[in-house]
């Protein structure tokens, strides 16, 4: 299995601002006015799009709730959306 790892480096500036590099831009998926997470663990830093690790976290945080709620598959799911929709169309 092969990663696609990049490596790049910027210089920290005295405010402690740093320019991201724009292929880890593109690699992220940000832009201009994007937030991006800082993540510490044992010495290293993991930089990743706000948006991408909010999702991270609420998925890890739903886990298993889909089952308890009784869906057993993603169709489960569509059919519960397309149901849902109808229902406020009707009303």
């Amino acid at each position: 299995m092969s990663e696609n790892i990049l490596v790049n480096d910027a210089r920290v500036m005295s405010k402690g601002q740093v320019t991201i590099p724009k292929n880890i831009r593109a690699a992220l998926g940000v832009s201009a006015g994007d937030r991006i997470t800082f993540i510490v663990e044992n010495g290293s830093v993991r930089i990743i799009n706000s948006a991408v690790y909010a999702m991270q976290k609420f998925q890890k945080q739903m886990e298993g709730q889909a089952a308890l709620a009784g869906f057993a598959s993603e169709e489960d799911i569509a059919d519960w959306i397309t149901d849902s929709r109808r229902e406020e169309n009707t009303e």
